[in-house]
């Protein structure tokens, strides 16, 4: 990496040195730092993108997805590199995947990949936090996921949580709250069942024993009265400290907000269409909750962490299985329905789908026919939401080891994202001691291919 010029470094504030440089031959008109920052947060508040997209879904691929397997496969390598799957063709000339994805190759004139995805980052924690937020972690401050920014600015006009994990948000080790220094309202709802399964259910969405919607305000009723005695309260009286029991109340109240989670009210076509593994059945209830006014979604497949039985895990699902119903399988049913679907009722072009992990697989296969953690170089998929489809931004070196061309930062990632939500890269929160922090890192681009 170059070294920064002197006119780049940062000070304490946060501001670029040759920012005060300007602010210097402002203070000839009569304004100093104080009045330049505030124009500064002004500007960016009040210049917000178009909004292309209204709602996200993010489909968490949790372990770190092989790029090699799924999309930027290198089937001219030599085998230690390009591993046991063949590859197919898509729509789209010259681009191919792994052959266990041939519905999501056929969708490829609606699909962004972005194949020279960066990050140092190659421990599951402090990916997951790069890229869940476009900020690398540190230990004075957790950054918001992309699901708490959109609920802090979009949340709130409904009885249904704007920020909704599915089944649950434990993901990159489960350290991430998602919510960062955001209140904890924006932190994601987690459903809590799984949407596969027959007995599926939704913590929070019915009266455990003895409890009833009475009880349950006098309890609502209690809170509030001792929020009165907090010292140091917020000036709102009326709000309350357990933002959990106010979703409870909520969610147990309204009779709309329960049916939202009833996967049997769909087709039985389309729940199979989807697939019947967990990742498509709650991409199916993704679709359903974005299609009643959920901003975001994060749809949470775990096991993607493959250092070990490549083929098995990854392709065959078990030992001897003569139709392939492992993770990359599954993904392809769950993601080709969801496109297709989004597509079918008009929704695609104000939805966003990003498919996503905490970073690659090594470019070539370990003593236990796996692949381990690799973030120098790995994929993302987009489609929807303003993205410019048909197309793969950047590309990897032959064996799939770099970035060729085009390197894209999970900063640069977040910059993209929070512009086709409409978000200001630029726009700022403030911590709870005051300290104003952007969206996105003051280095993060927006990339401008992805942006129809």
């Amino acid at each position: 990496m170059s070294k920064a010029r002197p006119s780049d470094e940062w000070t304490c504030d946060g501001v670029r040195r040759r920012e005060l440089i300007k602010v210097g031959g402002l203070t000839a008109f009569g304004l100093g730092m104080g009045d330049y920052l505030q124009s500064q947060r002004g500007w960016a508040a009040e210049n917000e993108p178009l909004r292309k997209a209204k709602s996200c879904i993010l489909v968490w691929l949790d372990g770190g997805p092989s790029h090699l397997e799924t999309f930027d496969p290198k089937p001219e390598a030599p085998l230690e590199v390009r591993g046991p799957l063949q590859t197919i063709a898509t729509t789209i000339p010259g681009v191919r995947f792994s052959e266990c994805l041939p519905k999501t190759a056929v969708a490829m004139n609606q699909l962004a990949i972005v194949r020279s995805m960066t990050s140092p980052l190659g421990e599951h924690n402090f990916g997951t936090h790069y890229l869940m937020t476009g900020y690398k972690p540190t230990p004075v401050l957790e950054y918001p996921a992309y699901g708490a920014v959109v609920s802090q600015l979009y949340g709130g006009s409904g009885v249904l949580p704007s920020n909704i994990a599915v089944p649950n948000f434990r993901v990159g080790g489960s350290l991430l709250t998602g919510g960062g220094y955001l209140p904890a309202a924006t932190r994601p709802f987690s459903v809590g069942g799984d949407p596969s399964r027959p007995d599926f259910a939704v913590r929070d969405l019915d009266f455990f024993q003895g409890l009833n919607l009475t009880r349950l305000d006098r309890r609502r009723q209690f809170v509030a009265a001792l929020n009165a005695f907090e010292e140091n309260k917020s000036t709102n009286r009326n709000q309350l400290s357990d933002p959990d029991l106010e979703r409870a109340y909520q969610l147990i109240a309204s009779e709309d907000a329960k049916r939202a989670f009833r996967l049997k009210e769909e087709p039985e076509s389309l729940r199979q269409k989807y697939g019947g593994k967990s990742i498509g059945q709650s991409c199916l209830l993704a679709r359903r909750l974005v299609e009643r006014g959920v901003p975001f979604v994060t749809v949470n497949n775990r096991g993607w962490d493959t250092h070990e039985q490549l083929q098995v895990r990854l392709k065959d699902g078990f030992a001897g299985a003569k139709v392939g119903v492992g993770l990359i399988p599954s993904l392809d049913h769950a993601l080709s329905a969801l496109i297709w679907d989004l597509d079918q009722r008009a929704m695609l072009d104000e939805t966003l789908v990003v498919v996503m992990g905490e970073f690659g697989r090594t470019p070539k296969l370990n003593t236990r026919g796996g692949r381990d953690h690799w973030p120098r170089v790995f994929s993302v998929l987009l489609a929807g939401g303003g993205v410019a489809g048909g197309q793969v931004i950047g590309g990897s070196d032959s064996v799939g080891e770099s970035p060729r061309d085009r390197p894209v930062t999970p900063s640069d990632l977040a910059a993209t994202i929070y512009t086709l939500l409409g978000i200001n890269p630029k726009r700022e929160f403030h911590t709870d001691d005051g300290r104003p922090v952007r969206v996105s890192p003051y280095e993060a681009e927006p990339v401008s291919e992805l942006i129809a």
